[in-house]
């Protein structure tokens, strides 16, 4: 008899006066990851990856508030503010040394909450890390994203479509004006975790120059390229981020 998928239940905790939706999933014993989404996503946008991870650790996939099934708060958090929601989601789950694992704007929360509490994780991954210092606007960032978007798989379009209609035009266009106004590279330099920065080979969003730039700035980090990914480098096939993902976790 085929098997059946697994099923994925979504969790919510409190924190302060915020509902945080979330899904756990993989083994337990081996390291926890925790995936931050990037704007207009929510956690969904990981399962693939999660399935992945999920084998070798367990997984917490969450929706930033605003995104995916999370409630809006009264104003956008700044990259900072979601930095330290995140380590108080960490916190409040019980969760030590997490790797903590951010993808294009959740890049940006991932790099705020390891430089603002640098005990909390000692390796993080970034993935696709925004915004390219180069093309700080909206037009351009747009631009950037429809080019991405042309060569990519269906299925990648479609999760995406999906996941910008829950959030709504009003809530991500002031998300988007948070994002355009952090500068991640300011923040880079008192990263003390090890970071691991992915970027897909096809990236038109992230540059290869401004990634290693990124890696640069960081005091522990090397990059990696996905062949054939684009901006969405872990949606489709994530077996190849996965890899270096846990590897990276391992100390590998």
């Amino acid at each position: 008899m085929p098997q059946s998928k697994p099923e994925h239940h979504d969790r919510t905790v409190r924190i302060g006066d915020q509902d945080i939706v979330y899904e756990d999933t993989g083994v337990r014993g081996g390291p926890t990851f925790v995936l931050v989404h990037g704007i207009g996503m929510g956690h969904s946008v990981f399962r693939a990856l999660a399935e992945q991870l999920g084998t070798a650790g367990r997984v917490l996939a969450l929706d930033l508030p605003g995104f995916g099934e999370s409630p809006e708060s009264s104003r956008p958090r700044t990259m900072a503010q979601s930095g330290d929601l995140i380590i108080d989601f960490v916190a409040r789950l019980g969760i030590v040394d997490p790797v903590l694992v951010g993808h294009s704007m959740g890049a940006q929360v991932v790099a705020e909450a390891a430089a603002r509490h640098p005990a909390v994780s000692h390796r993080i991954v970034l993935i696709a890390p925004t915004v390219n210092a180069a093309e700080r606007s909206v037009r351009k960032q747009a631009w950037r994203m429809v080019q991405d978007l042309i060569d990519e798989n269906p299925r990648v379009i479609w999760i995406g479509a999906v996941s910008y209609v829950k959030t709504g035009p009003r809530w991500f266009l002031r998300k988007l004006r948070v994002m355009l106004d952090h500068r991640i590279e300011e923040t880079l330099p008192a990263v003390k975790a090890e970071a691991l920065v992915l970027r897909g080979a096809d990236d038109r969003v992230c540059p290869s120059a401004w990634v290693a730039h990124v890696t640069e700035l960081l005091p522990h980090a090397r990059m990696r390229d996905i062949p054939e990914r684009g901006h969405e480098a872990m949606i489709t096939n994530p077996a190849p981020a996965a890899r270096l993902i846990i590897a990276h976790a391992r100390g590998e």
